[in-house]
């Protein structure tokens, strides 16, 4: 067992025996140098269900507990510990009791999985077959496999930031462009690369970030590549370069207004003409498209839907920026709620602003792999469903399970509830 105090005085790189952390937080840079044969699980007294050190652990299949208040006063090094990341359950030196029931649990689940992986090769397809695609979320090239062995489609949200994370400077062309044309090579679908999303809970200490009270709604993202265009083309030139070695999607994240989208276009046709100039390769045709995280950009989407090519909806800001919560306050984490009745109304929107112009609307939040949602989101007409990989069977299975007819008529009811409770109940009947 590590205790970690939340300070960054360990190196997760130099582990070398199998453990549970146990710490404040695990930062973005941390989990980067994780080694999931050896991290058998961990706890952290901050966070929620989609903080970053959750949505890391989904997707890297490390069980994990977030938000386990207290963690740190009851357990010290070489305690043996439980980590239950179904149902949020810490165990300190459990008894032999405790430990013959999680160890039957576990077997359950990997039954569970076992069958569920029988599903890899199938279509998500309803039973009156209405087909969508499922796709993986990816901070890595490392990512891949677990995306190919849970029958992802291709990458619907590839997280660029982490090549900038865990270094001393920023990546050169080069660099990006080794790791997105790996991607491309190893993937036969398509690959959104979301350009970098720094800011909020991920800072570049070699940037000189500007210290912000509230740095989730301040400097990150497109607003901070429209600001440093010197940061952004590099980074869309290795992007457009990749796009010669496979079916590479460029997304934006962050959009709030036209003028931004617009703007990070222009610039993107500045680099294209370079590289046109320098005779070097790349998909005239790749599509343009942006997430849609933002309260006003889900409320202009069919301005938005004009001008880009698809969108796909970022659920864990959405709800963030919507029901005005911090995803990472455990005090009010009732109130972070993705069955509220705004949020799947504007989510309704934005998949009918897309399609009025004949263009897709995919989501690769957090609420595009949980399984309960899948009847709503279907019966919306979202398109493509992004997620951690490990989430992908369990959600094609409830499509297969049920036909495009039944999840309209769910949609339509969950579309005229007045509370999230009662969103909860028609989801769950």
């Amino acid at each position: 067992l590590k205790n970690l105090l939340g300070l960054n005085t360990v190196s997760l790189a130099q582990l070398d025996k199998e453990v549970i952390l146990v710490a404040k937080d695990l930062a973005p840079s941390d989990t980067t140098q994780i080694d999931k044969e050896l991290v058998q699980g961990f706890a952290t007294t901050v966070g929620s269900r989609t903080s970053h050190t959750a949505i890391m652990a989904r997707s890297m299949e490390i069980p994990a507990v977030v938000g386990a208040n207290g963690i740190l006063d009851d357990v010290e090094t070489g305690d043996q510990i439980i980590v239950d990341g179904l149902d949020g359950t810490v165990i300190v030196n459990p008894t032999e009791e405790e430990l013959n029931k999680y160890e039957e649990k576990a077997e359950e689940y990997a039954e569970r999985k076992k069958r569920l992986a029988e599903l890899k090769e199938v279509p998500a397809e309803t039973t009156d077959g209405h087909q969508v695609e499922l796709v993986a979320n990816i901070g890595t090239p490392a990512d891949i496999p677990g995306a190919q062995d849970n029958g992802a489609e291709g990458i619907g949200l590839y997280r660029s930031e982490f090549l900038y994370m865990d270094r001393d400077s920023l990546p050169s062309e080069e660099e990006q462009f080794e790791a997105y044309k790996e991607v491309a090579e190893k993937i036969d679908g398509s690959i959104v690369i979301r350009t970098m999303d720094i800011g909020g809970d991920k800072e570049l200490p070699y940037l000189d970030m500007p210290e912000e009270m509230n740095p989730f709604l301040g400097y990150r993202a497109i607003r901070m590549c429209l600001d440093k265009p010197e940061i952004f083309k590099v980074q869309l030139r290795a992007i457009l370069r990749a796009s010669a070695y496979g079916e590479v999607k460029i997304m934006y994240p962050m959009i709030s207004a036209v003028e931004q989208l617009r703007e990070a276009n222009q610039i993107l046709e500045e680099v294209k003409e370079e590289l046109r100039e320098e005779n070097i390769e790349f998909d005239e045709d790749l599509e343009v498209g942006m997430m849609i995280e933002v309260p006003a950009a889900a409320m202009v989407a069919d301005i938005l839907a004009k001008e880009a090519d698809f969108f796909s909806i970022g659920t864990n800001d959405l709800i963030q920026y919507t029901t005005a919560t911090d995803r990472m306050n455990e005090q009010i984490a009732d109130l972070y709620q993705p069955f509220h009745p705004a949020l799947l109304r504007l989510i309704k929107r934005v998949v009918d602003a897309a399609h009025a112009e004949g263009k897709w609307a995919g989501m690769c939040g957090e609420m595009a792999g949980d399984k309960r949602l899948a009847p709503f989101l279907l019966g919306v007409g979202l398109d493509e469903f992004s997620m951690s990989a490990v989430s992908i069977p369990e959600v094609k299975d409830q499509i297969r399970n049920m036909s495009l007819a039944e999840a309209e008529e769910i949609a339509e009811k969950a579309l005229n509830c007045e509370t999230a409770q009662e969103v909860r109940k028609v989801l769950s009947d």
